[in-house]
């Protein structure tokens, strides 16, 4: 048997050995260069893509033919000489439906190289086969110099979705599009966790990576041209348009457990131990080297419709993550990342109806079953010794269901106007489920599992957009304009009475809060809590069905003046239902200094409208601090407890944004450098808790949503890159980075006590939505069977406060001291990651590789931090090193 499988490896080694590697450029008659073409070995499967330069590169057999095609383009078919074949183009019958529009331009012939503002093209089918990275975010997270994201644990909500960002700002103050299309929201917003406290945010896990063929970020801001929540930028998702193949990929991975730290006694799950579920964090199962495991299992196919270049592409992913489990100090049993058992189909298809019209469509489902730890509840009540003695681990479950469709039709005029009309619908759901907890009020016939409700938004979007090239003004003008029309709908649902109500003596609800028959525990002396303990339920009274609806109206150029010299404007009217109108403009100019040298930048003002969870939410939660466990009520914008205490009607956020920067271009070199300055008004934060005892509410606190602060960020991006092709050996190297600071300008408390409203923790987790600076140096090699890819990422120093800044200042001696004593600072770290490569044969390769190699964490902290473990989700997150193994296919 040992010798069959040899010869078989030694044939497959024979094969991959026989192929050579051709590389090219495509270029259209008037010699610019065409991304997108298909690029495919005839007879075979095998094909590639080229990139925003037109270049391609692909592996053929000895003897190979290329097929070139695109739509819009005479199909043509060439046989490789050499090593290099590049070709040029002609147009079909003038088809030109499909010239690529990158995000930042309405121009279709605007490329990445010319273009004013900064854009990342990231070419997704390469990094997937190149990383271990298993999500979106994760991805992006290493690739994109600007944007970051980190796993929660103890967070609610953001332990199931995680909050991303771009340059430091808000989840909710980047815009995400799909095929140029504006993406809907998650209906969760995050009250807990480091990142994104009192935002909401685009689930980007939602979208399966194999369905992606590029991500493009626009790393500028955009409201005046795209609308709301444009401010740091535009995130735009390119879906797979592949044919007449089969890809897919099967990845395993596990983290190591060894956590470094020298934790003390007492510690919970100090090194490796299993959570027993059966236990709910009250007793642990064997030692384990490896937790975390994970299975991913993905498949894109592609298939041609008719013989003018439609087509349909289709792609499903599973997932399956098992928890982690990481060193909690001793009332944080259970601490680590959620469990995720995940489901994606997502599709994407065009069918040409005449010369010049087409019928376009695409949409998925995504399903998520997620389990997280909640903290541990070591009250000693004498019903928590009943049915968990020793206590007990909440887990807060959920089931999310992300749904979008969007169909549209374009054409091309006899004139030459372009016309897009599309609708883009689009919800989330998101629905708790809390087990391995109790209602105490319930004593021992308390249930151990709930449902707790939850929450939904729908968004639909309806565009109009209108377009031309005019060849003949100057160098060349592109002139766009259009409409669209938004309604958005969110909801909260309650759960079961059991997860909200406080019972009394008798087994029956108490409807008045501050009712004296709640059941007192004889060990704690203490009324019972009511509700399911991790999270509570939402009740009836906290149930929304709010809807808004937005009107846009937009107009933008751009005008090449000369060959050298670029200028583009733009000029956006939006009209919201619930808040009134907003008038937002842009303008941008590139100069080409040499044919070599880039020089760019852009000014524009900026807006995002409140969300209606922002403008809505409301809940009932207990929160854990250093002095204890306390009642808090989350009052909605427009509750009556809100105006009592000062608190205004919710307004758009504002903004200015401005970007100077440079590109050049030197053979096998290019680089791009762009500094910006970012000033948001009227920012919504989530306050600090109020004492609330006065109102006969039934809490100890509340806290709101209101228009607090105003902010300034100032930074720079950096990207280099260097390709260099030697015989059969091709090198690459590239280094991205971003230098980030923000400040607060003011707090806008009013008549409030500024601390509360606003303070110095709140602060600092604001200010550390980002690192400072992060730098990431990737190195890569490829020569035939075999490539390896080697990255140094470089997080900067990240400092936060924790709970020591609600302690007697007296005990400190100053307010100065006590914030010293609260700083916890995590100092720089480089994570190391590591792949390799195999083809074994012509259809399959094996990568196995590390991510986080050396296992690096933040820096442990001794007290309390945010999520009760011994570090906050800062930097490379608190798992460690993760290695993994991928099989990758093609037919």
């Amino acid at each position: 048997m040992k010798r069959i499988t040899l010869l078989f490896f030694l044939l497959c080694s024979f094969i991959s050995f026989a192929q050579r590697e051709v590389t090219g450029t495509i270029k259209d008659a008037e010699g610019n260069p065409i991304p997108g073409v298909n690029v495919i070995e005839k007879g075979t499967s095998n094909g590639v893509s080229t990139d925003f330069d037109g270049k391609y590169k692909i592996k053929i057999s000895a003897n190979g033919v290329l097929i070139f095609s695109y739509v819009g383009y005479k199909t043509t078919t060439k046989t490789p000489s050499g090593d290099e074949l590049s070709i040029t183009l002609t147009n079909d019958n003038g088809q030109e439906l499909q010239e690529v529009q990158v995000v930042g331009s309405r121009n279709s012939k605007r490329t990445v190289v010319n273009s004013a503002v900064p854009i990342d093209i990231i070419s997704v089918k390469d990094v997937t086969t190149q990383s271990g990275k298993l999500e979106i975010n994760e991805l992006l997270q290493y690739v994109a110099p600007s944007f970051n994201a980190n796993k929660q644990s103890g967070s609610d909500g953001a332990d199931h979705v995680d909050p991303a960002s771009l340059r430091g700002l808000g989840p909710d103050q980047t815009l995400v599009l799909i095929n140029g299309k504006r993406r809907h929201q998650s209906s969760l917003i995050n009250l807990f966790g480091t990142r994104g406290r009192g935002n909401t945010g685009t689930d980007l896990n939602a979208i399966p990576a194999a369905s992606i063929k590029r991500i493009e970020i626009l790393r500028d801001g955009a409201a005046a041209q795209y609308g709301s929540d444009a401010i740091a930028g535009v995130i735009n998702i390119v879906l797979n348009d592949n044919v007449d193949e089969v890809t897919g990929m099967i990845t395993y991975g596990a983290y190591n457990t060894n956590a470094q730290g020298d934790f003390p006694n007492g510690t919970a799950n100090t090194k490796g131990f299993r959570l027993d579920q059966n236990g709910n964090g009250n007793s642990f199962g064997k030692d384990q080297n490896f937790d975390g495991g994970s299975v991913k299992i993905a498949a894109n196919y592609g298939l041609s419709i008719g013989e003018k270049g439609g087509y349909a592409n289709f792609t499903t992913e599973y997932l399956s993550k098992n928890k982690t489990l990481r060193p909690g100090f001793d009332f944080r049993k259970g601490f680590g990342e959620a469990e995720i058992q995940g489901f994606n189909l997502f599709g994407n298809l065009a069918i040409p109806v005449s010369e010049n019209s087409e019928f376009y469509a695409f949409g998925g489902r995504n399903f998520r079953d997620t389990d997280a730890y909640a903290f541990t509840r070591n009250d000693g009540e004498r019903v928590v010794e009943t049915i968990y003695p020793g206590g007990y681990t909440p887990r807060i479950t959920s089931n999310i269901v992300d749904n979008s469709f969007a169909a549209g039709f374009r054409t091309k005029t006899a004139s030459g106007w372009k016309i897009d009309i599309s609708n883009t619908y689009g919800k989330n759901l998101f629905h708790y489920y809390v087990k391995g907890t109790i209602n105490a009020s319930l004593e021992e016939a308390s249930p151990t599992e709930f449902d707790a409700g939850g929450h939904s938004l729908i968004q639909n979007t309806m565009n109009f957009d209108f377009s031309k090239n005019y060849d003949s003004v100057l160098s060349g003008m592109n002139l766009a304009f259009g409409a669209e029309y938004r309604t958005e709908k969110f909801n909260i649902f309650a759960g079961e009475e059991g997860s909200y109500a406080t019972y009394d003596t008798n087994g029956l609800p108490i409807t008045d809060p501050t009712s004296q028959f709640a059941p007192i525990d004889p060990i704690s002396g203490e009324a019972r809590p009511g509700g399911s303990q991790g999270f509570p339920g939402y009740s009836p009274k906290n149930e929304v069905d709010k809807n808004r609806t937005n009107l846009s109206l937009y107009a933008d150029s751009e005008l090449d003046v000369t060959e050298n010299f670029l200028i583009s404007g733009a000029l956006r009217f939006e009209n919201y239902s619930d808040f009134g109108s907003t008038l937002n403009g842009k303008f941008s100019t590139r100069i080409k200094a040499s044919k070599n040298i880039n020089f760019r930048g852009s000014i524009s003002t900026g807006f995002r409208a409140p969300s209606l969870a922002q403008v809505y939410y409301n809940l009932r939660f207990t929160n854990f601090s250093s002095s204890g466990a306390s009642e808090i009520l989350l009052s909605p914008n427009n509750s009556p407890v809100t105006k009592a205490f000062g608190i205004n009607k919710l307004n758009e956020e504002k903004a200015l944004n401005g970007s100077l920067g440079f590109t050049a271009t030197f053979g096998d070199f290019t680089a791009t450098v762009d500094g910006y300055l970012i000033n948001v008004k009227d920012r919504i934060v989530l306050t600090g808790y109020f004492d609330a005892s006065s109102f006969n509410l039934g809490v100890d606190e509340a806290q709101f949503f209101i228009n607090g602060v105003d902010t300034k960020t100032t930074g720079l991006d950096v990207v280099l890159s260097w390709k260099k092709k030697i015989n059969d050996n091709s090198f690459s190297a590239s280094l991205v980075g971003n230098i980030n600071n923000m400040k607060i300008d003011k707090v806008k408390n009013g008549s409030l006590d500024k601390e509360i409203f606003f303070g110095e923790r709140e602060k600092a987790f604001l200010l550390a939505s980002a690192p400072d600076n992060k730098f990431g140096l990737n190195l890569n090699y490829d020569r035939k069977w075999f490539n390896a890819g080697l990255a140094f990422t470089r997080f900067s120093e990240v400092k936060l406060l924790d709970y020591q800044m609600y302690e007697d200042v007296a005990g400190y001696g100053s307010f100065a001291e006590q914030i010293k004593a609260a700083t916890d600072t995590y100092g720089a770290k480089i994570v190391t990651d590591l792949t390799l490569g195999f083809q074994l044969q012509k259809h399959t390769k094996l990568s196995i590789g590390a991510n986080n190699l050396f296992n690096i964490y933040p820096d442990q902290q001794d007290d309390w931090v945010e999520a009760g473990g011994y570090w906050d989700a800062v930097q490379m997150g608190f798992s460690g090193a993760y290695y993994y193994a991928r099989l990758g296919f093609n037919f």
